[in-house]
């Protein structure tokens, strides 16, 4: 089994589309894949995400309103085999908590080139095109 989490900075926005996009193509390749998403802050912890996520999702035919932000722990390197972050200040806060460089491998952006997935929080018509980046980059993970 493959166990993925994917990681933002408050886990309401970008992560949490990130974990509905790749378990919705996952279950459509009945890949027997365990999908996570977590933030780097705090500020979030037991929120469901951003009403504007739910709805670009829902719009995709994905459902992820019954999602709720956690923060990253060191603990979760022991429990995934992959963490994608969404930016580097995310690559950077995730990298403090390792321990090792087993830790450390498991750790990539979740966009080729070093690019940033834009966080769309403070722009509504951010949330389609941001939708689009993570679905494309998730469709590359289950493809390997």
């Amino acid at each position: 089994m493959m166990r993925i989490l994917m990681v933002c900075l408050g886990n309401i926005c970008r992560s949490p589309l990130a974990e509905g996009i790749l378990r919705h193509l996952a279950a459509q390749r009945q890949l027997n894949w365990e999908i996570d998403s977590a933030g780097t802050g705090n500020w979030h912890v037991g929120h469901a995400p951003d009403h504007r996520s739910i709805q670009v999702a829902r719009l995709h035919g994905i459902d992820i309103s019954g999602l709720r932000g956690r923060q990253f722990q060191a603990e979760d390197f022991d429990r995934f085999d992959r963490i994608y972050v969404m930016d580097l200040d995310n690559y950077r806060d995730v990298l403090r908590k390792s321990r090792t460089q087993a830790d450390r491998d498991k750790v990539q952006l979740l966009l080729e080139h070093q690019q940033p997935v834009p966080d769309p929080w403070y722009d509504d018509a951010l949330f389609e095109p941001v939708y689009q980046l993570i679905y494309n980059a998730c469709e590359r993970i289950v493809k390997g």
